[in-house]
């Protein structure tokens, strides 16, 4: 790799095709030491000092050291500042939107050849989110089963029938309006809808072309998600109850003042805890489709799709990307993290997670619609969106797009008009930290 890429490969946050791999990493010589080794790991997740020590249990060799962090933010600065130090832990609980920034950084191993053939144990929304570029620093511990839970009784009463497209549950909003209810809810500091919807609809915010990112956020895919929340906002069909008062939310729920959510198993958990008079009123369906297109549903953001990363100063990275494998496929460990008492509620990334959904939601909340609804999030694990890439600003991009969501669900703009701003924005960004970039 010759000077000129060496010096854009630090600046510019992501190397591209063949530079990943030539700018090495420490630790791949001290694999062959013999011994016990001790592999420092930082996560957040409930459920998580249950399974390190399961696995310390049953390993002499190797010997997991946990820190609880208190969140994923936190996790990000306490991440950087470890890595500036040179003190990074082995193992690292993260999320899919961080991957291609930590990368970037230079902070990740690329851990292919220990834990790559097993890629058919898990799904392949799953494994595609801890990969950049068909490389691999992490192992996935979690997956994403999108759908609507939505009131059928609500539904029922105003003969409505479960919506199965976009189109559908708009006209379901129309006439949900008249009767005092919301179709669903839009937080202004949560832009994940627009994000979300984009994806569904194969957009691709970023991609790589040649040397270079190429930044859309106006292509066919979001203006097509553009026009579906749009029609929603100008209408009034949403509630737009900030999470910032949680309890406000789930009470607008339990009430029924909101009828529906896009939503994963573990956000279920937040429902059952919070409710008290809906119980067995809520039922499972497919996430909408666009209009005369087939199934596809996002890969989800936030929580869901965790992953298990590899830092490259961990000395020992070949026994710290084998523990990770460890957790995520161990039955024991993965039936710890997909309970809700236990863990997190998550459905684990595996290939085949049917034997887990009984647990992962609640029969308490469904009431006799628990049995079908169980097909709804097998079904849905086959549909999820596989060729997503996060750009190497994406936190300081979805900052930037949190303040502009605002004033679309308070309709001080249009939604293209957030994406022109985007698209401007982003592109200068990326310019201005030295990456090349096309859009």
């Amino acid at each position: 790799m010759n000077s000129t890429r060496l010096v854009r490969a630090a600046i510019a946050g992501l190397a591209l095709t063949g530079l990943l791999t030539a700018c090495g990493g420490s630790g791949s010589g001290s694999d062959a030491a013999s011994g016990p080794v001790t592999l420092p790991f930082w996560g957040w997740a409930n459920g998580q000092e249950a399974v390190v020590k399961a696995f310390n249990a049953s390993h002499k060799d190797v010997r997991l050291k946990y820190t609880k962090v208190t969140d994923q933010l936190t996790m990000q600065k306490q991440l950087t500042n470890a890595v500036k130090a040179g003190n990074a832990p082995c193992l690292v609980q993260n999320t899919a939107e961080y991957v291609t920034s930590w990368v970037a950084q230079g902070a990740l191993a690329d851990i292919t050849k220990y834990v790559g053939a097993d890629k058919d144990t898990f799904n392949a929304g799953s494994w595609s989110a801890a990969q950049v570029q068909g490389k691999l620093y992490g192992v996935p511990t979690s997956s994403a089963p999108n759908f609507t839970i939505y009131r059928a009784d609500i539904f029922q009463k105003y003969g409505l029938k479960a919506p199965t497209t976009w189109d559908e549950l708009t006209a379901a909003g129309k006439v949900l309006k008249k009767h005092g209810v919301k179709i669903t809810n839009y937080a202004g500091e949560d832009p994940s809808t627009l994000e979300v919807l984009a994806m569904q609809a194969g957009a691709h915010w970023y991609s790589i072309d040649g040397d270079s990112w190429k930044v859309d956020f106006q292509d066919a895919g979001t203006l097509k998600a553009a026009g579906v929340i749009q029609q929603i906002i100008d209408n009034d069909l949403d509630s737009q109850l900030s999470f910032a008062d949680y309890a406000a939310v789930q009470r607008n729920y339990d009430n029924g003042g909101t009828a529906t959510r896009q939503i994963s198993t573990w956000q279920m958990a937040g429902m059952v805890q919070n409710f008290t008079k809906s119980f067995g009123k809520w039922a499972l369906a497919p996430w909408p489709a666009f209009s005369g297109e087939a199934a596809r549903t996002p890969a989800g953001t936030n929580l869901t799709g965790s992953v298990t990363l590899v830092t490259k100063q961990c000395a020992h990275q070949q026994q710290a990307a084998e523990a990770a494998l460890w957790m995520s496929t161990d039955p024991g460990a993965v039936k710890t993290m997909a309970s809700p008492t236990t863990g997190n509620g998550v459905m684990p990334a595996l290939a085949d997670s049917s034997a887990y959904v009984d647990e992962a939601i609640s029969q308490k909340l469904l009431g006799t619609h628990y049995g079908p609804a169980k097909k709804v999030v097998t079904d849905s694990l086959g549909t999820v969106t596989t060729d997503w890439t996060y750009g190497p600003d994406w936190t300081a991009m979805f900052t930037e797009l949190q303040s502009g969501w605002a004033k679309v669900v308070g309709k001080q703009q249009k939604v293209t008009d957030l994406l022109a701003h985007m698209q401007q924005w982003t592109v200068a960004d990326l310019k201005s930290r030295g990456i090349s970039v096309k859009g």
